[in-house]
């Protein structure tokens, strides 16, 4: 990736607003408990970057493992001015937990215990650090349903969901991580420890400032303790996969889906240049015919999912499906899916640097994407494989990058602007999921009007006056 692209977002470690580390590491360690504070090398740079391209190195990386130590820090470093960034996982796709200003990385993974499940609640209560393939297990096994399911729910954690409010496939029946969230405790910039909402399914009282908090990318607070709304385990499920001969063709099939009245569980949708990845890297016949892929997934009472399931057959052949298949066991549906959570690592083996963006349009644009994807191929002479979440119109939009080849960076950065300008114009999101972060910082100031960016810089002041709060990002 040329560099240019990673240090065009990032301000220098040690800006001049901030104090020099040599004036507060001492205190730090006093500040903390024992065990708590690391200046190695090397774990400096395990928590400089995310999944994306840019790192930066903090001074120091505290592990706290109760709320009230986050606390004890937040105080310490408001009182010596110390920027502050908090990280879970560090499986972000946008630069979101990059200690852009240096300072102090603030791990939450030590925070890491399932604290409740309630089955009769419909609740459950953990802290940020749990992995959340490991919450959507344990809640399972008692017979509930956690629906968000982020592809890397196998190694993101539930603070990192809440901060970039993430998505995944079933968004389409089931909604976003915001959708589960019930309750949080949040630890504020000056120490304050407070709890906003609770474990009712319903609570009108007061704000929305659970909403606030979530997908606020750490700019606002540090989540300690997520209460999540659970739903029951629905008893069955179909997973079907259909093949088009072109990408259009597929997008019309998504739409034709809704218009006749079903709802899925969740809508993929894959193009020409993703399924030919796929079969480079795992063999042709592991991957249906056809160039264009739709993967489709209902859930619910046995009878009702068995009907359903053969009218949607039905249904894709006259819209022009090549073939369908119909997945009723785990392990066929798996199958299926297997093939969908292949589709990142496909194009990373291309050898190509895969630059992911997550725009969201509205599903009337859906097939205009799909045509502009092939238009920014054409012009900018890089492939452009697009495949994502077709039900509510969050494509993943990735433009593959030689950064060998001479322009890279001017045709590149031509390119995706040109992208966020048509779905910007079609009132899309520059962001379904990731966030802004550093990668998307650029093109906020396209996407969000003044009046926006005035009210956001206003809530992050009233609760971060000293911008120490993950600074460097987009407000």
């Amino acid at each position: 990736m040329p560099a240019v692209y990673a240090e065009d977002h990032i301000s220098a470690v040690g800006n001049a607003t901030y104090p020099p580390a040599a004036e507060w590491l001492p205190g730090l360690a006093a500040a903390m408990p024992d065990g708590r504070v690391s200046t190695e090398e090397a774990v400096l740079a395990a928590h400089a970057g995310d999944a994306w391209f840019a790192a930066s190195l903090p001074e120091a990386v505290v592990f706290p493992e109760s709320a009230e130590e986050v606390s004890a820090l937040l105080k310490f470093a408001s009182e010596k001015g110390v920027p502050v960034t908090p990280r879970g996982a560090g499986r972000g796709y946008v630069g979101g937990c990059v200690p852009a200003r240096g300072g102090i990385a603030v791990s939450l993974m030590r925070m890491n215990r399932i604290l409740e499940i309630n089955r009769e609640d419909g609740v459950a209560v953990a802290q940020p650090g749990v992995i959340t393939g490991d919450l959507q297990d344990a809640v399972l096994a008692q017979g509930l349903f956690y629906p968000p399911d982020p592809a890397s729910l196998r190694e993101c954690s539930l603070g990192g969901n809440v901060a970039t409010n993430a998505g995944g496939p079933r968004c389409l029946k089931y909604g976003v991580t915001r959708h589960y969230i019930l309750g949080l405790q949040v630890v504020l910039m000056d120490g304050t420890i407070v709890r906003v909402g609770g474990r009712t399914h319903k609570n009108k009282m007061g704000l929305d400032l659970i909403g606030m908090f979530v997908g606020s990318e750490g700019l606002l607070g540090v989540v300690t303790e997520i209460t999540v709304r659970l739903l029951p385990a629905p008893p069955a499920s179909a997973t079907l996969a259909a093949s088009f001969a072109e990408a259009t063709g597929a997008a019309a099939a998504v739409q034709a889906v809704l218009a006749h009245g079903f709802l899925p569980a969740a809508m993929e949708v894959a193009d020409h240049f993703t399924l030919e990845a796929a079969r480079a890297h795992l063999g042709a016949d592991k991957v249906p015919p056809g160039n264009a892929h739709v993967i489709l997934e209902l859930d619910g009472q046995p009878a009702s999912v068995r009907g359903e399931a053969a009218s949607l057959a039905e249904l894709l052949r006259k819209v022009g499906a090549l073939t369908v298949k119909t997945a009723t066991t785990p392990a066929e549906s798996d199958a299926i899916w297997g093939l969908r959570r292949a589709f990142s690592g496909s194009l990373r083996a291309t050898g190509l640097t895969k630059l992911n963006e997550d725009v969201t349009v509205p599903r009337s644009r859906l097939v205009d994407l799909f045509v502009l994807g092939g238009a920014l191929q054409a012009k900018y002479g890089f492939p452009v494989a697009c495949f994502g979440h077709a039900g509510d119109g969050n494509i993943h939009v990735n433009i593959m990058v030689d950064p060998n080849e001479p322009d890279t960076t001017t045709r590149m950065e031509a390119a995706l602007d040109e992208l966020f300008d048509h779905v910007v114009a079609w009132g899309g999101a520059i962001s379904g999921e990731h966030g802004v972060g550093l990668a998307k910082k650029r093109w906020w100031l396209k996407a969000a009007p003044a009046e926006l960016r005035r009210l956001t810089a206003m809530v992050k002041s009233a609760l971060d006056p000293q911008s120490l709060l993950n600074p460097g990002k987009f407000v």
